[in-house]
């Protein structure tokens, strides 16, 4: 299984990414335009081709209900929308960053002017192929003009639904949960080493106030996967001190999967999962597993940890939830997350478009 053979062949994450500048996780980062016109998407795009073909054969049975020629309406009709909608729909997500330079009101207009022109398109391609009964220019701009109308109002709805009130209330949560009691265990450990290794004490005082900081000023949409993988080297670094040996890690990062987007405070919830259901039940303490992989343009995230004997995955299904909701407001349908329990190692595996 492959799930299972990732676990061989990890090395030590430090010879292979050197340590990240204290601070430079902190940098404000600015947001994009209100991409409105992300129509690129294939889920987008999917949804956009289906409610097209709705209206098509909706549209349809104003000719002959179920009968032969709907069938032949049906098909005429969407040799002209579906080549109009792929253009429309190209155009848009090609402009889509100058489109978010103008006012929402007038994204709304252009976007809707286009749809006219690429109903002249769809309707042009019917009169060079003498399919076209009569000369109905204008009712085809004006037809083009409405669906596009309809499709940017759900890009609109789309886009302002990536970032609600209650996407907003679900990351103050992954963001309170950084837990009260951790603070207190990791401050008691600091002041346990003040005394008798004091570099060590200031380090994880360093690495505390990386990881809250981070925690309280994560308000952009996405992050790069390597911020997240500092974030965890952190989080796992104050751990340690207070585990020791009991927690051991591992990571298996391929650099080129550096760069992928995924919503911030993603990881970090993973890995304190993998530390609270696999480390502290366990007097023998657990190993977490953090690994990275591209698989052409998808990047897979995996973080696993082995359970003790007898447990379950239990505890773990508000925060997985959450992760799978957040990925995939960002990411829609090419983000995917799932987990399970395999031969006594629980794995969680994200899969990111890079």
């Amino acid at each position: 299984m492959e799930d299972s053979k990732i676990l061989s062949g990890f090395v030590d994450l430090p010879a292979q990414r050197k340590k990240p500048a204290p601070g430079r996780l902190l940098e404000p980062v600015v947001a994009d335009e209100e991409l409105v016109f992300e129509a690129c998407q294939p889920g987008v795009m999917l949804r956009s081709v289906l409610f097209v073909e709705t209206v098509v054969c909706v549209a349809a049975l104003f000719f002959d209900p179920l009968g032969w020629d709907w069938v032949v309406r049906a098909s005429t009709l969407t040799a002209a929308a579906v080549p109009a909608l792929l253009a429309w729909l190209l155009a848009v997500c090609s402009l889509k960053r100058v489109l978010a330079r103008v006012s929402l009101n007038a994204q709304w207009f252009l976007g809707s002017l286009l749809g006219g022109f690429c109903g002249l398109f769809g309707f042009g391609l019917l009169f060079l192929l003498d399919l076209a009964v009569l000369a109905n220019w204008l009712p085809s701009a004006a037809s083009g003009a409405l669906i596009a109308y309809v499709i940017v109002a759900a890009l609109v709805w789309r886009t302002k639904a990536r970032t609600p009130a209650t996407t907003t209330a679900r990351l103050a949560e992954l963001q309170a949960r950084i837990r009260p009691h951790f603070l207190f265990n990791t401050l008691n450990s600091a002041i346990a080493l003040v005394r008798q290794e004091p570099a060590k004490a200031e380090h994880l005082l360093e690495d505390l106030s990386e990881l809250f900081r981070y925690a309280l000023t994560a308000t952009q949409e996405a992050v790069p996967l390597r911020d997240e993988l500092d974030l965890a080297e952190r989080y796992l670094a104050i751990e340690k001190v207070r585990f020791g040996d009991r927690l051991r890690v591992e990571w298996s990062i391929d650099e080129s999967t550096l760069a992928a987007k995924l919503p911030p405070l993603i990881l970090q919830p993973l890995v304190e999962n993998a530390v609270k259901h696999g480390v502290e039940p366990s007097e023998a303490g657990a190993t977490v597993r953090v690994s990275t992989k591209r698989r052409r343009d998808v990047v897979i995230l995996k973080v696993t940890n082995t359970v003790p004997s007898g447990a379950g995955a239990r505890g773990n299904g508000l925060a997985l939830n959450n992760v799978r909701d957040r990925l995939r407001l960002l990411h829609d349908l090419q983000g995917n997350f799932r987990y399970a329990l395999v031969d006594g190692v629980f794995q969680t595996r994200l899969e990111i478009p890079l």
